[in-house]
């Protein structure tokens, strides 16, 4: 028993990784893969099944879900980012290293992207049947809007992209309330289940424009995806070159939500003064030699 306790041990100093960067990459990949594997295989699900196993409430389900098991995943090593405007937002607020900011990046890109390959994989005989091996973005059989964000008919670019900042400012302005220890904020570990509530609400009262992307990576990870695994280049061309609004309005959003939060909430916490122990030091003093000179 004791010898099994101490291979275990031994394999564990030998595997465990030294550097704390290489853990968090890993932690946001794996993060932002739950996230799109459970958000985007909702989507299939309703889109495959024409609608006979989902409907716009199962996705919302799957999103806040995700979100939720995604921050249960990560949060712990990384802080369960899993979108590249959160991450701005806690560089700007300086509760991320800015020389971390591409590697969290880098990492969501890559998970979101894996967890889109992995929704095609699971339903990829569902695909085919849905198709009949014809993948396209537009069209009574169209599939590509399972994995990015396409605008509703009535939606302008302007509005699209004022929908994308408000959005993922409202996503990123609660995420700093309920982590913010000054603040009411959440109890200990129940934190994600909050932030995935925050989806849910987005998505009931947001999603009509064009679904609530809310996050670069998760959008454009399975975009590209989609590019090279058949639906090619209209993935980009769609909509008057829709795609660059989920990836630049969020990145906005979140910064103005970072900004807004700081200057009325954060910055008038009562904090005490780090100068008072040693004005309480000078006191004491003074009291000292007012005693000796009576």
């Amino acid at each position: 028993m004791e010898d099994d306790i101490r291979d275990d041990r031994s394999m564990r100093q030998h595997c465990a990784l030294k550097h704390g960067i290489v853990k968090e990459f890993l932690a946001e990949f794996l993060g932002t893969f739950v996230l799109v594997l459970f958000g985007c295989g909702s989507v299939a699900q309703t889109v495959l099944s024409r609608n006979t196993l989902g409907e716009p409430l199962t996705v919302h389900i799957g999103f806040s879900v995700g979100l939720m098991m995604a921050a249960y995943v990560a949060g712990g090593v990384s802080g369960g980012h899993v979108n590249p405007a959160v991450s701005l937002a806690m560089v700007i607020l300086g509760k991320l290293k800015i020389w971390k900011f591409p590697f969290y990046v880098i990492a969501q890109f890559l998970g979101a992207f894996a967890g889109a390959a992995a929704v095609f994989g699971l339903y990829y005989d569902a695909f085919m049947d849905f198709t009949s091996g014809i993948l396209s973005v537009t069209g009574i059989n169209a599939t590509g809007h399972i994995f990015a964000s396409y605008p509703a008919r009535h939606l302008s670019i302007l509005g699209g992209f004022i929908d994308q900042v408000v959005g993922t400012g409202m996503l990123v302005l609660c995420i700093l309330a309920i982590i913010d220890g000054g603040n009411i904020g959440a109890p200990k570990g129940v934190e994600p289940l909050a932030i995935g509530l925050i989806i849910m609400a987005i998505g009931v009262s947001m999603g009509l424009n064009c679904g609530y992307p809310l996050n670069p990576a998760r959008d454009l990870g399975p975009r590209l995806f989609t590019a090279v695994a058949g639906w090619g280049m209209e993935v980009f061309s769609t909509a008057g070159y829709w795609w660059w609004i989920p990836v630049a309005g969020p990145m906005v959003g979140g910064v103005i939500a970072a900004v807004i939060y700081y200057l009325l909430i954060e910055l008038h916490h009562h904090r005490d003064e780090p100068d008072k122990p040693h004005e309480e030091e000078e006191d004491l003093k003074d009291k000292y030699e007012m005693i000796t000179m009576s």
